[in-house]
């Protein structure tokens, strides 16, 4: 499985919300993010769903530059 399939994966969320986020996230950037880019999306990933969502809404903020560029791409 390449790292690119491996994100794709992770992308499948439990909670619906993030889960659509996400895919159409997916289909809108995915294919155009840098392999820094992709490493933030790794590192946002590995959150529990809850926190990723607070991000996502803008309840939570993060102190990753890197990060805080996907959240901006999700929102």
């Amino acid at each position: 499985m390449s790292e690119d399939d491996r994100i794709r994966w992770h992308c499948r969320r439990g909670l619906l919300e993030l889960d659509l986020v996400l895919n159409k996230f997916l289909e809108s950037h995915f294919n155009h993010l840098t392999t820094e880019q992709k490493g933030a999306l790794t590192r946002l990933l590995d959150l529990p769903d809850n926190d990723l969502w607070d991000l996502v809404i803008g309840r939570a903020e993060t102190d990753d530059a890197g990060c805080a560029e996907i959240v901006g791409m999700l929102r």
